[in-house]
């Protein structure tokens, strides 16, 4: 073996690290401008193989023979000159000559300073060997097959040798220590400096705003990861746990890059951004993508932040969504509100009067956006900003059924005022429509969702109906006035009343035009029986009894066929008066009885008052028949309550 010193070799360990970076660093100023992020970070690219780098397919005989174990070991001039060339293959000669140092150590033959300056040499040598091993294992793509193997098997040999050192004890002291050498743990630490490198780069447009810079982590960690299972798997030895190392390396910086993005105060944008890639596409996308899910779920990554971190995002997510929301529909409706102040005509589409605020669908379309933008995230999100979301819908109905009361009240002088009524009850339609297809939740839910905009409805049927009414109050007085001497001659007149009115409210939507009929059906079968209930008619005899019943048939039977013509579905309006009619037109208390008991349960607010001023048109009864009569209302109504008023609405003296 030469005794040529370690100076003649390679330099010192650290000289000889050194003297590797400038060589690098040479080499790199030699090198064109990288273009794009594939040549900042050369493990997942393609492409030639630089100049200089060795390769297993150049021919052995090269650098000599291959020298075997069993015959004398390569001296250091050839060893050092086979590591420069790139030949893998000194590594066991190498391994072999440090263990004949060792041995000559222990034997205690050479002297100090010999053993001093072998050792120089053959640490010496094995920084070169070093410095292929990870030069190859630092770009595992770019070499051939057959040469990465090399450098594994290297690697591998090296942390064998590396245990049994550590299980032999101390060295010799005459020796260095030099194991164990750690090079898998180097590796380790290149890969998670390639790590650092590719995710840490500029974004391939250009653009460092944090969307871009997430989407380039995102997009460069499953690219390389899936670069990794399926071309680098293959080739490595199990227990360099290849697909973890990668991946709890490029994982710890994307989450050390969130966690200092989540440290700063930020907008909406970059908090909604945050969650996205948190919870959703870090864990969807790329951990549990087809080709990773696999190889992923045992290395145990977990989330990029602490779940606590998380909480936080996710309330300031849903505070500024549900702001958003608020703020979005309260100007809707103060645009909507100056309009009718302004007294702007409301716009006519397809013969109806059309509200600016549907927008109902449109709003109702920004509520639907918000959820669809908190599921993006998760669906328990979803879930959460559904129940936000609906407390402030209602909020919003509340407000407009209150700015709505007070147009009905202040600008009845206003030339659009009836037009912009009939507006505002057409938009009910689109709120309740849009509601009831695309927001399934609870009917208790949407029944109180939908009670605001039945207050609103209900409000301007009466302020469209108030003339109508105050037209027809003299006529139904005719009734009592004239004594009922001519019943269906003032019907005729109060119907045809009606009738010529009803064409004021054809810009209503037809559902709202069968509407505003029922609620007229109410009006006028309410008003016949107040004027039945005024106590001015006292008839003593059967005949008389049944006379006035064969009118108040009559009189129901118009009005039912005129309102039913004219689209009213109020059917529990027409037992109303004909058992009306049939009280008065019995004689038998009994059977008075019974039609009370049944008249009671189609109408739980018809009271003893009510009943007192029906039994008052029969003067043949007697008080005690009165009162027994009366007595059956304590037994047939309990506490039930009407689920439509009638004899609610009805005051009785």
């Amino acid at each position: 073996m030469s005794e040529a010193s370690s100076e003649d070799l390679v330099p010192p360990l650290e000289a000889g690290a050194a003297l590797c970076r400038e060589e690098e660093k040479a080499v790199k100023k030699k090198k064109k401008k990288s273009k794009g992020l594939a040549n900042v970070f050369s493990v997942f690219t393609k492409g030639k193989k630089k100049k200089g780098q060795p390769s297993s397919a150049e021919p052995e005989g090269a650098a000599g023979s291959r020298q075997g174990l069993d015959g004398p070991l390569p001296t250091v001039e050839e060893l050092k000159a086979a590591l420069e060339r790139g030949r893998l293959e000194a590594a066991r000669p190498l391994l072999a000559l440090e263990r004949e140092l060792a041995a000559a150590a222990a034997a205690g033959g050479a002297s100090a300073e010999e053993l001093v300056r072998r050792q120089s040499k053959v640490e010496a040598l094995y920084e070169l060997l070093r410095d292929q091993v990870l030069g190859v294992l630092r770009r595992p793509l770019e070499a051939a097959p057959e040469r990465l193997r090399q450098a594994l098997a290297v690697v591998a040999e090296q942390e064998r040798e590396d245990r049994q050192a550590a299980a032999g004890g101390p060295g010799t002291s005459a020796l260095a220590t030099t194991r164990p050498r750690g090079w898998l743990q180097l590796w380790r630490r290149g890969v998670a400096q390639a790590a650092e490198e590719r995710m840490g780069g500029r974004p391939a447009e250009g653009a460092e705003v944090p969307e871009s810079v997430f989407l380039h982590m995102g997009r460069t960690m499953k690219e390389d990861l899936e670069a990794v299972v399926e071309r680098l798997k293959p080739l490595f030895p199990a227990e360099f746990g290849v697909v973890a190392a990668y991946a709890e390396s490029y994982h710890q910086h994307f989450a050390a890059h969130v966690a200092a993005t989540a440290q700063f105060e930020l907008c909406e944008r970059d908090t909604y951004m945050l969650l996205v890639w948190v919870q959703n596409l870090y864990p969807n996308d790329i951990l549990n993508s087809p080709k990773l899910a696999g190889e992923l779920q045992n290395v145990g990554l977990g989330s990029l932040l602490p779940p606590k971190q998380i909480r936080l995002l996710e309330a300031t997510f849903l505070s500024n969504e549900a702001a958003n929301v608020k703020e979005l529909m309260t100007r809707a409706l103060e645009l909507e509100a100056q309009r009718w102040a302004q007294d702007v005509p409301p716009q006519r589409l397809d013969g109806h009067c059309h509200s600016e605020l549907p927008h109902a669908h449109s709003l109702l379309c920004i509520i639907s956006q918000a959820q669809a933008k908190a599921e993006s995230i998760t669906l328990d999100l979803g879930s959460q900003i559904r129940q936000v979301l609906l407390v402030e819908l209602l909020a919003f109905l509340r407000r407009y059924q209150h700015d709505f009361n007070e147009f009905l009240e202040r600008g009845k002088r206003l030339t659009s005022y009836r037009a912009n009524v009939i507006a505002n009850i057409n938009s009910c339609l689109s709120f309740r429509t849009s509601m009831e297809q695309k927001w399934q939740v609870p009917q208790d839910t949407l029944s109180l969702l939908l009670g605001p905009l039945g207050e609103l409805k209900s409000h301007g049927f009466s302020t469209l109906l108030q003339s109508l009414c105050e037209d027809l109050k003299p006529l139904f007085k005719r009734f009592s006035h004239t004594r009922w001497a001519v019943p269906l001659e003032t019907l005729e007149k109060i119907i045809a009343t009606v009738g010529g009115r009803l064409p004021e409210f054809s810009e209503l939507h037809d559902c709202f035009q069968e509407e505003l009929v029922e609620a007229v059906h109410l009006h006028l079968v309410k008003e016949y029986i107040i004027q039945l209930s005024k106590r001015r008619l006292v008839l003593k005899t059967a005949e008389q009894q049944q006379q006035l019943a064969g009118h108040i048939l009559a009189s129901a039977d118009a009005i039912r066929h005129f309102c039913t013509e004219h689209g009213s579905r109020a059917t529990w309006l027409q037992p109303a008066l004909p058992t009306l009619a049939e009280i008065i037109r019995l004689q038998d208390p009994s059977a008075i009885k019974i039609e009370v008991a049944t008249y009671a349960t189609c109408y739980p607010d018809f009271s003893k008052g009510h009943l007192s001023a029906i039994l008052a048109i029969k003067g043949n009864l007697s008080n005690s028949d009165v009162k027994s009569i009366r007595s059956i209302l304590d037994v047939s109504t309990g506490a039930q309550e009407p689920s439509r008023p009638l004899f609610s609405l009805i005051k009785v003296g």
